[in-house]
């Protein structure tokens, strides 16, 4: 199984527009941070968590030219607002919770309906709650995170878990996180968040939950330069970067 980043930066991505600090001034391709999505691929099968609104940019960079499935943690901008721009790939199977389904009909209604504008996105839904599901063979464990007082989803494909805009996991989810092989969670910034974990917290919630490795996302330039925060890292403990490429 193999695991692309296509972004790691939260909603405002890196460089963030107006700033000139560190981050948004430096020349080293690992402080550009699009905004947070992974694509987990097996065989032919391709896998798209979230699909931001920097999402052309991302497929375009990769070269990604097929998608079976979509899945979405949740209904936040940053996550869905480039749903648009799946068009050119035919037929999306898009996958989320009821709730985030239906905003998707009400933010693009010309996608839905018995009389479509001919070559708008073709978007088949799927509702999904906290049972596991099969998209090809692959095993997809949604797991329940909470985004401060929001209720979102993560996804542990396989011994693959991504986890983004997390803030607090109770025991029930952390039991299904057990044996990873890699973890993927957010860490937004050294300070505390109201609705995100910050370093600290992300460390500590990776370390309870015990994978094989861990690499942070969903960063933003408050985080700092990706060659400094690497270095102050536990073992087995990374940022990740745009681009990055994981295979187990």
């Amino acid at each position: 199984m193999n695991i692309l980043f296509l972004g790691t930066g939260t909603s405002t991505g890196v460089p963030q527009i107006g700033c000139r600090c560190k981050t948004c001034t430096s020349i080293d391709s690992k402080d550009k941070r699009l905004r947070a999505s992974v694509l987990i691929a097996k065989g032919e099968t391709q896998i798209l968590i979230d699909c931001g609104p920097d999402l052309r940019q991302q497929l375009l960079t990769n070269r990604v030219n097929h998608l079976s499935a979509i899945l979405l943690t949740h209904e936040h901008y940053d996550h869905v607002g480039g749903l648009d721009d799946v068009r050119p790939l035919g037929e999306a199977q898009l996958y989320a919770e009821k709730k985030v389904l239906k905003i998707i009909q009400r933010n693009m209604p010309y996608c839905f309906g018995d009389n479509k504008y001919p070559g708008v996105p073709s978007i088949h839904l799927h509702e999904i709650n906290e049972n596991a599901f099969i998209i090809d063979e692959l095993n997809i464990q949604p797991i329940r995170i909470m985004h401060a007082e929001l209720p979102i989803l993560g996804f542990r494909v396989e011994n693959v878990a991504y986890l983004t805009d997390v803030k607090t996991i109770e025991k029930k989810s952390l039991d299904q996180l057990k044996n990873l092989d890699i973890l993927i969670i957010n860490a937004l910034r050294p300070n505390k968040h109201i609705s995100h974990l910050s370093l600290t917290e992300a460390i500590d919630m990776a370390t309870k939950i015990g994978a094989r490795k861990t690499y942070f996302t969903h960063m933003s330039h408050d985080m700092g330069l990706h060659r400094d925060v690497n270095q102050i890292l536990p073992e087995n403990f990374q940022l990740a970067y745009d681009g990055l490429k994981l295979s187990i």
